[in-house]
């Protein structure tokens, strides 16, 4: 089929690439525009618009697409079957989502209804869902309220970081798309149950705020959901810290304060958390430094128990 394919980040390429595997004619990519990065704040592509460019497919990259009315003239003349969008980042107008004669499929990362939005990666972890999947859908102009087409699920692994969950899911939806597409004119769309719905929004910086009066479940939780952004984080003598990665250590008790250090060894630091629990990080990033291993940490910086990670 000739497709038109809607995406931006790096969860949106095993899409892409199955796509162009499966001899799809990707007549044109629709990504955004370029956003500064790094320290130096330089334009970069998204991954997107790398990996078209690398693969000579033409690009467009329009800033508010419901306003650039220059978008649905391109797509005329391109006159492709059918959309595909995953994870672009923009709302699409029905002018957009209807114009094929097959209309628009989205590739998401959940079993909707459940978490629609942008972050559903992220909100299943944090909420301790041991379970979520792949969801290809038509496109509306609401959010991921559309038919469902096809749906696949799979267990969410204990340690499963959110960006190591994303791009497993994202490879299971690429799988999936293509199976949909062979089949898109024998599928009986299925309505989505709306009394089921949750929402997954958008990630803010300050989700990634650890409170040690949590119990340890919750903060390992929120640790794996907010990897790599907005990891999650606290401060300690005065200086913010981002935990990269640890281990809930269960109820032992614990009667100091949360937040306050209980031991420091070569297996990590350990932290009184909520209902005496206790966590332990096994990696660090002090601001301004490269993530390290947590014991190499508290070598260097002389952190010893008795010390204690606070809130901003």
């Amino acid at each position: 089929m000739k497709i038109v394919f809607f995406g931006s980040p790096p969860a949106a390429l095993p899409s892409l690439g199955a796509l162009l595997e499966a001899g799809h004619s990707v007549e044109l990519v629709i990504t955004q525009p370029d956003r500064p990065a790094g320290r130096g704040r330089k334009l970069r592509p998204s991954a997107v618009k790398a990996f078209a460019i690398a693969r000579g497919l033409p690009v467009l990259e329009p800033a508010r697409i419901r306003k650039d009315e220059s978008v649905l003239g391109r797509l005329q003349s391109v006159r492709p079957d059918i959309h595909v969008v995953a994870a672009y980042g923009q709302f699409l107008p029905a002018s957009i989502t209807n114009f094929p004669p097959r209309h628009s499929v989205n590739v998401h990362f959940s079993l909707l209804p459940k978490y629609r939005g942008a972050s559903p990666v992220q909100w299943a972890i944090m909420n301790g869902e041991t379970r979520t999947g792949v969801t290809i859908f038509e496109v509306n102009e609401r959010m991921d309220e559309g038919n469902i087409l096809a749906m696949e699920a799979t267990d969410i692994q204990s340690d499963e970081t959110a960006h190591v969950l994303e791009m497993r899911l994202a490879s299971l939806g690429a799988a999936l798309l293509i199976r949909t597409l062979k089949d898109i004119d024998h599928i009986v769309p299925v309505p989505q149950d709306h009394s089921l719905a949750t929402l997954a929004p958008k990630i803010r910086k300050e989700d990634g705020t650890i409170d040690w009066c949590e119990e340890a479940a919750a903060i390992d939780r929120r640790v794996r959901a907010f990897q790599p952004w907005p990891s999650a984080f606290s401060f300690l003598k005065g200086k913010r810290f981002q935990i990269h990665r640890g281990l809930a250590l269960g109820t032992r008790f614990i009667t100091s304060p949360p937040g306050m250090v209980l031991a420091v060894g070569k297996g990590g630091i350990d932290v009184a958390c909520g209902s005496g629990s206790t966590y332990r990080i096994l990696s660090i990033q002090p601001e301004g430094k490269k993530e390290m291993d947590a014991h190499a940490f508290t070598i260097g910086a002389g952190i010893r128990a008795g010390d204690a990670f606070r809130r901003p």
